[in-house]
């Protein structure tokens, strides 16, 4: 069985910056890391590859991910932790691309190497959006379970997963092939092993660009974007507030006058 991982590379401080004329992330020379949500997915993807191992079916992981070139660190962290092979969607011009276009390239690569699962975190920690993996399975006509905190069973033909919705939880037996966005209840990701690290320093990193994913670049990073930032900025730092003190009647009475002069009360 082949299994896909989907993982980005997100900024690794909350100290982020912004290019004032695309109105995206500056990601060259930041601190990275892989997205919190994405090492759920990819602990799942492992977990199941050891399983179906263990039953005697070959099975491997392949993660992909779309980004700059310093993603390989990226990359090479995930096979450190059990991934088997990488690919890097990599090209200018994937640059300042929206949710629609980055899944309809992520699309583009995974159906080259045609996966029967495909995990993906619930959503990225730079953008909360969630419409990545949901986008993934549109463009390549995959089913999909989002919020998945428990696989159930898995055969070669459907897989049974338990969701987590809004009262609870529910369980939905699914035909492969699927695209599957995980919870962080579905698991505990394990920390690299040193077998693991070592394999990650001599990792191959196959890298695509446009023209390998025989990409129409109209569909692509900011031309293929249906969305735009108008524009993006730091909100100002909040003033100190005013700190009275004396007695409780006092105190209370001033507190009124100034819910009154503010139309509180």
């Amino acid at each position: 069985m082949k299994i896909a991982v989907c993982i980005k590379q997100v900024p690794a401080t909350t100290e982020v910056k912004f290019d004032p004329e695309t109105n995206t992330l500056v990601r060259e020379g930041v601190d990275s890391q892989i997205n919190p949500f994405d090492l759920y997915a990819l602990e799942e993807a492992v977990r199941t590859k050891e399983r179906l191992q263990a039953d005697g079916e070959e099975s491997s992981v392949t993660v992909v991910c779309m980004g700059p070139p310093q993603a390989q660190d990226a990359l090479r962290e995930a096979v450190a932790l059990g991934a088997d092979e990488t690919i890097l969607l990599s090209d200018r011009a994937f640059g300042g691309a929206d949710t629609w276009a980055t899944s309809y390239t992520l699309g583009l690569g995974l159906k080259k190497i045609e996966p029967d699962i495909v995990f993906c975190g619930m959503q990225a920690i730079d953008g909360d959006t969630g419409q990545v993996g949901p986008g993934i399975a549109t463009h390549i006509d995959y089913a999909q379970a989002t919020y998945v905190a428990k696989i159930e069973s898995l055969d070669k033909k459907k897989i049974t997963v338990k969701r987590l919705v809004e009262n609870g939880y529910e369980v939905c037996s699914v035909k492969l092939p699927i695209v599957i966005t995980v919870v962080k209840e579905i698991n505990e990701p394990r920390t690299p092993s040193l077998r693991g690290k070592m394999n990650a320093k001599k990792a191959q990193i196959t890298t695509w660009g446009a023209a390998d994913l025989e990409a129409p670049v109209e569909k692509l990073g900011l031309s293929g974007s249906p969305t735009q930032v108008a524009k993006v900025f730091s909100p100002p730092h909040r003033e100190g507030g005013e700190k009275s003190e004396g007695e409780p009647d006092e105190l209370a009475e001033k507190l009124f006058g100034l819910l009154k002069e503010l139309e509180i009360v």
